[in-house]
């Protein structure tokens, strides 16, 4: 149709160089026409009639990525089971070392108790055995007293006398009196006892200092 209203246009015209020329251009832009016409047929035709789902992100991934992610997730378990019981162990390592310090520290406060009560003790002990000697010197230095004011009342004595009194005293006891009279009244003594209580006596008083060093 399209060729022949185009000859009805050019044919009053005559049959010339402008003719043919007008038919190799409008043949030219037919066949463009129908060139780009028969392209978007083509491209329609490729289009897909039904909407694609939508493809998943995992498909993106390597074939091999899955298998791979499963040891990495047990690998993660098993390091989390791992710090859990080192935890668990450090915790109770932890509460068994409290209990630990705690019974050393009660120990260590009883021994602070017993040392203090014992440092108390000592104190007594110390003062108990002071006041002790100062008795035991009050009472040497009174007995000191008594033995030197009885030595005088047997030196003031009649020497017969005084001699009957020794000869009924032990030997010990007597030699401790004549050791403390003075030698013109202890011999006077001396000469009125018997032979046997005098030679004891005098055994007694030279054996006396026998020991005693002579430098």
């Amino acid at each position: 149709m399209i060729l022949s209203t185009f000859r009805r246009m050019v044919a009053p015209a005559g049959r010339g160089s402008v003719a043919a020329i007008a038919i190799l251009l409008f043949c030219s832009a037919s066949i463009r026409i129908l060139t780009s016409g028969s392209e978007a047929f083509a491209q329609e035709s490729q289009l897909p009639t039904t909407p694609t789902a939508a493809t998943p992100k995992n498909l993106d991934a390597p074939a091999g990525s899955e298998a791979s992610a499963a040891p990495l997730a047990s690998a993660a378990l098993v390091n989390r089971s791992e710090l859990s019981s080192l935890i668990a162990a450090l915790t109770e390592r932890e509460a068994q070392v409290a209990e630990r310090e705690k019974k050393v520290e009660m120990r260590l406060r009883a021994l602070s108790v017993a040392d203090a009560e014992i440092e108390k003790r000592l104190q007594t002990l110390t003062q108990t055995e002071q006041s002790l000697r100062e008795t035991l010197s009050f009472a040497d230095e009174a007995s000191e007293k008594d033995i030197q004011r009885l030595t005088s009342v047997y030196e003031s004595m009649k020497p017969k006398d005084a001699a009957a009194l020794f000869e009924e005293m032990e030997p010990n006891f007597a030699a401790g009196f004549l050791g403390r009279m003075r030698p013109d009244a202890a011999a006077s003594v001396m000469a009125g006892l018997s032979p046997q209580i005098a030679y004891s006596i005098s055994v007694i008083l030279a054996g006396r200092n026998a020991n005693a060093p002579k430098s």
